[in-house]
């Protein structure tokens, strides 16, 4: 189907995709490995534009720290790609960075400064990931009056786990020989509990890890497979593909270990259902006409709104194929499902489960470079995170308390106590309740836990007695004539080069996956056998007995009962974030490929999110060390925006980029409301920079480091305000900006972040809260001013639905970051800002067009 490699055997160093050589030869690490594991053949989204902070306006804001841009050594450019394939935006700061206070105020030159700095430290620790990076380095070139800057970037970088991290010598000689901090348990001994438990023990922690199996690794298994003559093979029965090795933490941690990754190769051959090879036309224009109805479902979406929410995006893709008939053979039709099994396997959940509005919200931050498997398998990277950690094998955990003054782990018999817990526990093991909550769980997570999809995929790993298939191949399909069993052994993995011995591996995707769980295994194995030899035997070519088989069966694993998340009907990426939440004031925390919305379903979205909850438990001691007051509802800067963010998901007031929510039980004019404004770089400046990097030789380049980031970056700011002054506001005329204008010149307000708000409008939130939970269907109706529109009043009326997000939100709806620029003496945007996930994208109204 596609032309063979030039360089048959590719093996890459996991990080000789460094920026500097990508800019030498972009092209050949553009490139993705077909079939993908998220989504073969499917163009991807036009990436935002890229913007570097090269230069600020002449009548932008000065701050005291600074009034020039620092030049460090290395190229800013550079070391901004650098940071991309980190996963931080180029010019600015993470939502992230914002919680945690790294920058008194957001905006201005000694913003661009900290973004130079904190690019610079990641780019310099990228050079050698097998040395730890000390903040000296740095201090002979970075002038003094920005060694404030620098002690809040490194600091950051390195708690947070973005650089010194990994299993190098250096790194784990950090860690203190006894600990001096209080005991912590984390539950599993997955990438995610692995990744968290050495983290937190190189910040002095006293960790147990509780797993239930008599292994580390959770879903990533690796069995050595054994047969006659000596033969050997390590056999991925889990996670097996490393995807995207830019910036992927996997990819550093194998660099540590010295290991080369073998490149997933493009050329992967499709069988009918007989064996007789697909024919190359028939195949590239079904592909072809496969990514046509993607992207009619994409635009479909945009313009169903909310509603899309409850559509499947097998429902809508089967719509647009019966509508556009553009498979009408039965050989068009086989390999038409074979498409429709691999975006199955992508997922991990049947096309009839997935939501349409969010099954792919997590392209964006998609890793790029090249998908590849880590010879040996990667058993080899979680036997080097589980060495010297402190791992309890056979504790199977079934009740958990928590509590403002700790944790109890129950496993068996045993209880384990300490003062905080991390629950890496995979999805399906929360949806079963295998584990009791005491207390019970926030209503908001058991619906997030209750949403969110848990899919299924399946393996049946073979070991030959020779390699009978082409070398040159590390993937083949195979095409089924019954629509019922399309993912049944349709793709083949060949893992000759390097398993160490001849290694197939057929999968099992869809609604098979599941009817496979009660499949005799003899049954499945002489199913792929009569597979194979349609295929080989035709060319001559025997094909033998397999020495040794394996099928997994990991819907009926009590330990995971699934393989991996995705976004079901009804849920969106915001159901992440909520699983991602800790409860019980800072003390349970969770963690897992089915906490992070940009990363689900992967390996290295499993390992991120320890990390990243190793950071907040870190967080969360230091608070209580120091006797500060935590806010306990909600618990954490975290869910302190999330709540906001719940709360304007259904604005009582909207027009232009300002919104409002207000208790509708008070209709005194006079009473409190909190005013919401978005800040955000309009599209048209986007594309304005898009059409000037043209010209720049590393385009692409910069398109696929900048999909980590949703098309527009959005800042969200507050204040109180009467509901008579917010009636009057909408009634200004001439825009946005003379709305700001008004708040500032007539009302004096100052715009601030979450944190920044106040006591008093705590408890105004408190009672929109309180009050949303007990909406009837039909509201309370509230008099207005004379003159507000119908449109205003079906807003007020609106019912609350459940957890239900905006797909997209027009241009018009955000103010332009320049206009705030020219603005911000009057509008004083203090520290603290807590952004709300961004929301992007562009309204298209022709679902005719390809």
């Amino acid at each position: 189907m596609d032309p063979p490699p030039q360089n048959p055997n590719v093996f890459l160093d996991p990080t000789s995709d460094s920026i500097p050589n990508l800019l030498e030869n972009p092209n050949h690490y553009l490139s993705f490995s077909v079939p993908k594991k998220r989504r073969r053949g499917r163009s991807q989204r036009n990436p935002a534009s890229f913007r570097l902070p090269l230069a600020l306006p002449s009548d932008h804001p000065r701050t005291p720290a600074s009034d020039e841009i620092i030049v460090i050594n290395k190229e800013p450019k550079t070391e901004a790609l650098i940071a991309l394939s980190a996963g931080f935006p180029a010019d600015s700061l993470t939502e992230e960075e914002i919680d945690a206070s790294v920058l008194p105020v957001i905006g201005g030159i000694e913003q661009v400064n900290y973004t130079l700095i904190r690019n610079h430290i990641i780019a310099k620790w990228r050079e050698n990931v097998s040395n730890w990076v000390s903040k000296k380095a740095f201090l002979d070139y970075i002038p003094q009056h920005y060694h404030a800057l620098l002690d809040s970037a490194y600091n950051y970088l390195v708690s947070h786990g973005y650089i010194n991290f990994g299993v190098a010598s250096p790194i784990k000689e950090k860690t203190p020989a006894e600990p001096s901090k209080p005991a912590v348990i984390v539950i599993g001994a997955g990438l995610a509990g692995l990744a968290a438990a050495r983290q937190l023990m190189r910040f002095g922690f006293r960790v147990t890890v509780l797993e239930g199996r008599k292994r580390a690794g959770g879903r990533v298994y690796t069995k050595k497979m054994e047969g006659g003559n000596r033969l050997c093979a390590a056999a991925d029965l889990g996670g097996s593909v490393l995807t995207g090795t830019l910036g992927n933490p996997l990819g550093i941690v194998a660099r540590q270990l010295g290991e080369l990754l073998h490149k997933v190769r493009d050329k992967c051959p499709l069988y009918c259902a007989d064996g007789r090879p697909v024919d190359p036309d028939t195949d590239v224009n079904v592909e072809s006409a496969f990514n046509r109805l993607l992207d009619k479902a994409s635009r479909l979406r945009q313009l169903m709104g909310e509603v899309s929410v409850d559509v499947s995006l097998g429902a809508a893709l089967e719509t647009f194929r019966q509508v556009f008939k553009d498979a009408v053979s039965d050989e068009e039709m086989n390999l038409f499902n074979w498409h429709l099994a691999n975006l199955e396997y992508a997922n991990a959940g049947l096309l009839s489960h997935l939501s349409l509005a969010f099954w792919d919200q997590d392209d964006p931050y998609d890793m790029g470079g090249d998908h590849c498997f880590l010879p040996g398998g990667n058993g080899k990277l979680v036997q080097a995170l589980a060495d010297n950690v402190p791992i309890l094998y056979e504790k199977t955990v079934h009740t958990i308390r928590y509590s403002g003054d700790g944790v109890q782990v129950i496993a068996g018999s045993q209880v384990f106590e300490g003062d905080m817990a991390l629950c890496t526990v995979p999805l399906g093991v929360l949806k079963k309740g295998s584990i009791k909550f005491i207390p019970e769980l926030p209503q908001r997570k058991l619906d997030g836990i209750r949403r969110l999809g848990f899919g299924l995929l399946n393996k049946v790993a073979m070991l030959f007695p020779h390699v009978f298939w082409e070398m040159d191949l590390d993937t083949f399909g195979h095409l089924s004539d019954d629509s019922s069993r399309r993912g049944e052994f349709f793709l083949f993995y060949s893992y000759a080069t390097v398993a160490g011995g001849p290694l197939l591996i057929a999968l099992v995707a869809g609604e098979a996956a599941h009817k496979f769980e009660s499949m005799p295994p003899t049954d499945a194995v002489t199913r792929v056998l009569q597979i194979l030899k349609g295929i080989y035997e035709p060319k001559g070519i025997v094909v033998p007995e397999p020495i040794q088989t394996v099928c997994t069966r990991w819907g009926s694993d009590p330990f995971c009962f699934g393989s991996y998340s995705n976004v079901a009907v009804g849920a969106s990426g915001d159901d992440y974030d909520i699983l991602a939440e800790s409860v019980g004031d800072g003390r349970l925390f969770f963690a897992g490929e089915a906490t992070t919305r940009r990363y689900p379903a992967t390996m290295h979205g499993a390992f991120l999110s320890g990390l990243r909850e190793a950071a907040n438990m870190a967080h969360h001691a230091n608070i209580r060390t120091l006797k500060m007051k935590v806010d306990k509802a909600p618990s954490n800067a975290h869910s302190c925006a999330s709540l906001l963010a719940d709360l304007f998901r259904e604005p009582d007031i909207e027009f232009g980029s300002f919104s409002v929510i207000f208790a509708r039980k008070n209709t005194d004019p006079k009473s409190p409301a909190i005013l919401r404004v978005t800040f955000s770089e309009p599209r048209r400046k986007c594309h304005a920079v898009a059409k000037q990097d043209q010209q720049h030789s590393n385009k692409l380049l910069f398109q696929q480091l900048q999909s980590h980031f949703n098309q527009q970056q959005q800042l969200h700011v507050y204040t109180v305000l009467s509901i008579q002054q917010v009636l009057d506001l909408r009634e200004v005329r001439g825009g946005d900006e003379m709305r700001l204008n008004y708040l500032c010149e007539k009302l004096g307000v100052k715009l601030v972040g979450r944190k920044g708000l106040g006591m008093n409008a705590d408890s105004v939130i408190d009672s929109i809260k309180a009050e949303r939970g007990n909406r009837k269907p039909v509201s309370t109706p509230l008099t207005l001013k004379q003159g507000v529109s119908s449109k205003l009043k079906a807003c007020i009326m609106k019912r609350k639905l459940i957890r239900r997000a905006k797909v997209v939100r027009k241009n018009h709806g955000s103010i332009d970051a320049s206009s705030a620029i020219k603005i911000s003496e009057e509008v004083k945007i203090t520290d603290q800002v807590l952004p709300d996930v961004p929301v992007s994208g562009s309204i298209q109204n022709d679902l005719s067009n390809p």
